[in-house]
């Protein structure tokens, strides 16, 4: 039987989703946990992979087991597993569905302030940024669901048979006063540094030092910029997985916090 499960991680801690030699990662934990729990060995397929300090305010994996279970498996992984995973269903799925290859689209919400703020380290990314353009930043974000084509925006793009991604929302929001952002971004599909390096840009863009015309060659002529810097991890969350069969809301977590009087129009 396979099920899947649905959980949302503060990845701060760990060297991302992927299981790895040497490293502590999601999915070591999550395998380790249900393994001890199920008192059998569990392999789990996640529906992607987050980098190491990205978070997820929803994720699911799958994993099979033949073993009936007389207990509440919600309740004991939540009671098992560290503080910074939370684990919201276990669902029972008919067939063999996958939990990486059948999901239709990914969404992603990148949160930055431009004032220091101790309550918000490892949870939103700090950039410095005095008067940013939002105007031309916001302007530039528009842009990119006029085009499919996101290799110039990729750290190893000759690693993909193509690097056509499907955008269908593209979206900067900001507070009142301007020092706390939003980039909202979904997809089919997500090419390896592709949200953090738009971000840099858009960061140029907003300090004036890249145009929004010069930003839309990129994606014209394909060619990637000759300086790529990816913004920091911590502000990236993977915010939204839907399936054909699937498509649950994401829980109120952490990241609703940093969306409370950001979402309003820049």
């Amino acid at each position: 039987m396979r099920y899947f499960i649905h959980i949302a991680y503060n990845g701060n801690n760990y060297r991302g989703w992927q299981k790895l030699p040497g490293i502590v990662s999601v999915q070591q934990v999550m395998e380790t946990t249900l393994s001890q729990v199920l008192k059998e060995t569990i392999q789990i397929i996640g529906c992607g992979r987050t980098d190491a300090q990205v978070h997820a305010s929803q994720f699911f994996f799958h994993f099979d087991s033949e073993r009936e279970w007389n207990f509440d498996l919600l309740f004991r992984l939540n009671k098992c597993l560290p503080k910074d995973i939370t684990v919201y269903d276990v669902i029972r799925m008919e067939g063999l569905p996958h939990a990486r290859f059948d999901a239709i689209q990914r969404s992603y919400d990148y949160y930055i302030h431009t004032q220091k703020d101790p309550y918000l380290v490892g949870l939103s990314s700090f950039y410095p940024l005095s008067n940013p353009d939002l105007e031309s930043m916001k302007e530039a974000v528009g842009l990119l669901t006029d085009y499919d084509d996101y290799g110039c925006f990729c750290k190893s793009p000759l690693k993909y048979e193509h690097t056509i991604c499907n955008v269908s929302k593209a979206q900067l929001f900001s507070d009142n006063n301007r020092t706390r952002l939003r980039f909202h971004i979904s997809s089919n599909r997500f090419l390896a540094g592709m949200i953090r390096i738009i971000v840099g840009k858009l960061l140029e863009i907003g300090n004036r030092d890249l145009t929004v015309t010069e930003f839309e060659q990129f994606l014209k002529t394909k060619v990637t910029p000759k300086t790529i810097i990816p913004v920091y991890a911590q502000g990236l969350y993977l915010s939204k997985v839907t399936y054909p069969y699937l498509d649950l809301p994401a829980r109120p977590v952490f990241s609703e916090i940093l969306r409370s009087g950001v979402d309003v129009p820049s």
